[in-house]
C-alpha cells in the first residue's frame, strides 16, 4: 500500500506570488553624536538669532540656566532688542527707538530688565488687577462705610469691561484703593524717567435707577519714597434718582511726567444719596491704568 506524501509548503521567495512579508522592523540607526546639532558650537551672533525666536519666559526660566554662554546672552541687551525689533507696527517702532534711547545699565550676572519687560508686556494693557470685582475684593485695600462694599452684576453693559460685574457702595462713603508698583510690572526706571511715556487712567461709575449716588476719583503718581509727583482728582456732580441705570466714564492722561515715578495710587469713593440701608450707592467698574509710548 502506497502512502500518500504530505504536501510540502512551497518556499515563498521574492519572485513567488503570495510571498511572505517579513514583519521584522529594521532598527533606525542612531544618529552619529557628531551629527547632532550642537547649538553651543554656533557663532554667538547666530545663537543670538536662534534664541530670539524663543518665548521670553522660556528664555528667563530655562535657557538662562543652560550654561554660562547662554546666560550671558539672556542677561544682555542685544537679545531683547532683537525681540522688540520684530514688532513692525508704528507703536512697535516707537517703543524700540525709546528703548534704545534709555537702555538700563548692564550689570554682570544680573538679568537685563528688558527681559522682564518683554515677558510681562506692561505697555498698552491694564495694570489694575481685578478691575471689575470678578475676584471679589482681591487686590484692593478697602474702607467700608455703611453696609460696606459688595460685588454685583451690571444692570447695563459697560463697554470693553473684562467682566460685567461691579463694586457697589452703601449709604456712607466707601473707599477703595490699589497701588501699582511700576517696576514690579516690568517697567525699568530709565524708561519711566525718559519722558517718552504717558499714563492713561479711566474709571466707570454709575447708579441704580431708583437711587442717586455720589462718586470721587483720586489718582496719584508717587516716587520710590511715596512722595507725590503729580495727581488728578474728579468730583463730578451726583447722579440723581430715577436715572435709567446710567454709567459715566472718567478719564485722564498724565503726560510730560517728571522723573522719579515708581508707583501709581488709584483710589475711588462712592455712596448713595438716599441714605438707604443696603447697597444703593455708586457702582464702580472697569478701572484702568495704562502706560503707553508717547506717539508725538
Amino acid at each position: 500500500m502506497e502512502s500518500t506524501p504530505c504536501p510540502v509548503p512551497a518556499k515563498r521567495g521574492a519572485g513567488t506570488m503570495g510571498a511572505w512579508t517579513s514583519r521584522t522592523r529594521v532598527p533606525t540607526p542612531e544618529p552619529d553624536p557628531q551629527e547632532v546639532l550642537d547649538l553651543s558650537r554656533l557663532p554667538p551672533e547666530l545663537l543670538l538669532l536662534v534664541l530670539s525666536h524663543v518665548p521670553p519666559r522660556t528664555l528667563l526660566m530655562h535657557c538662562r540656566r543652560v550654561c554660562r554662554a547662554w546666560r550671558a546672552l539672556v542677561d544682555g541687551q542685544a537679545l531683547w532688542l532683537l525681540l522688540l525689533a520684530r514688532d513692525h507696527s508704528a507703536a512697535g517702532r516707537a517703543l524700540l527707538a525709546l528703548a534704545r534711547r534709555c537702555l538700563p545699565p548692564a550689570h554682570e550676572d544680573t538679568p537685563c530688565p528688558l527681559g522682564q519687560f518683554c515677558a510681562l508686556r506692561p505697555l498698552g494693557r491694564n495694570l489694575i488687577s481685578n478691575p471689575c470685582g470678578q475676584e471679589g475684593l482681591r487686590k484692593w485695600m478697602v474702607r467700608h462705610g455703611g453696609d460696606g462694599w459688595v460685588v454685583e452684576k451690571n444692570r447695563k453693559p459697560v463697554p470693553g469691561a473684562p467682566s460685567q460685574t461691579c463694586f457697589v457702595t452703601s449709604f456712607s462713603w466707601c473707599r477703595k484703593k490699589q497701588v501699582v508698583d511700576l517696576v514690579e510690572k516690568g517697567l525699568w526706571p530709565e524708561l519711566l524717567d525718559s519722558g517718552g511715556v504717558e499714563i492713561a487712567v479711566s474709571d466707570w461709575w454709575g447708579a441704580r435707577h431708583d437711587s442717586g449716588c455720589k462718586y470721587r476719583l483720586f489718582v496719584t503718581l508717587l516716587d520710590a519714597h511715596q512722595n507725590v509727583i503729580d495727581k488728578f482728582s474728579a468730583v463730578p456732580d451726583p447722579i440723581e434718582q430715577w436715572n435709567n441705570d446710567v454709567y459715566l466714564q472718567v478719564t485722564h492722561v498724565f503726560s510730560g511726567i517728571r522723573r522719579g515715578i515708581r508707583f501709581i495710587s488709584f483710589e475711588h469713593w462712592g455712596q448713595d444719596t438716599q441714605f438707604w440701608a443696603g447697597h444703593y450707592g455708586a457702582r464702580v467698574t472697569n478701572s484702568s491704568v495704562i502706560i503707553r509710548v508717547c506717539q508725538s
